[in-house]
């Protein structure tokens, strides 16, 4: 009788936690779509100047035009390519580098004020400096996306792992583990839930390096057609960049958010 209330009320809560997530979803997609409504009847009317702000309806036509008559999908490629590039070494070269922080405290207190001023300079700023050492092209902009968020990856998962609770550590040090051991059956796996936010974060990240990159050297990409629409002065060619950029960053970050359910049920 009270497994029957109990499995009772777990349906209950799981559809109540159903719908709570189909009204959350309706509720995101009622105010995407009042937001472009809102966007072209202030074009329409004039509210704002079409010229400049262009409007839901133009984007779309310039869309079509540049599906069909453009290589806009190669555009789209480009730097889609750039940004997994960047950011899978960004988290692999930044990740390696945490746990060689965490290996050695020695070396973590020497580099700590290097780090901190190197997470401080304005790397969007420098991306001129590193496409001259690095070469103008693919590698200047994916140099220049790693260099935006590799420092973010350091700092985050070197806290992360110096955060690990010491009292596991020094149990696991009384049964002879060695540190690579530690490391691989504790610290990490306890630190992959702030892998996944400092992923989440890389995305956006990496995204502003390749951006920057290509307004700089760039011959196609999503970065060339903003810069290329604000040279002619056509600027619903920039807003139709910019429309795909978000498009395009919230389908990654979506994804990275799938992982993260994934890796949350076998932790659980």
């Amino acid at each position: 009788m009270s497994d029957k209330t109990i499995s009772k009320s777990h349906e209950r809560y799981l559809l109540k936690l159903k719908k709570r997530k189909q009204s959350i979803f309706l509720v995101q997609v009622g105010l995407l779509l009042l937001g472009l409504i809102l966007w072209e009847v202030a074009a329409y009317f004039k509210w704002i100047d079409p010229f400049i702000m262009s409007s839901p309806s133009r984007i779309w036509k310039l869309f079509l035009e540049y599906l069909t008559r453009s290589n806009l999908l190669h555009h789209v490629f480009v730097s889609v390519a750039e940004t997994i590039v960047g950011f899978s070494l960004a988290t692999i070269l930044g990740l390696l580098i945490s746990i060689g922080l965490w290996w050695s405290d020695y070396w973590a207190k020497v580099f700590d004020p290097y780090i901190v001023m190197l997470n401080s300079l304005p790397k969007t700023a420098l991306a001129p400096i590193i496409i001259i050492w690095v070469g103008a092209g693919y590698s200047g902009i994916i140099v220049t996306a790693i260099s935006v968020s590799i420092v973010v990856t350091i700092m985050n998962m070197y806290n992360s792992f110096i955060s690990t609770d010491s009292d596991k550590i020094k149990l696991l040090n009384t049964f002879g583990a060695s540190k690579f051991q530690v490391l691989r059956k504790l610290v990490l796996p306890s630190s992959i839930p702030d892998l996944i936010s400092t992923l989440k974060i890389n995305i956006g990240l990496s995204w502003v390096g390749v951006i920057v990159g290509e307004f700089l050297v760039s011959k196609a990409g999503i970065g060339y057609i903003i810069v290329y629409g604000s040279q002619v002065f056509k600027l619903d060619i920039v807003m139709m960049g910019v429309v795909i950029l978000a498009l395009i960053s919230a389908l990654m970050y979506k994804l990275i958010a799938i992982v993260e359910k994934r890796f949350t049920r076998w932790l659980e």
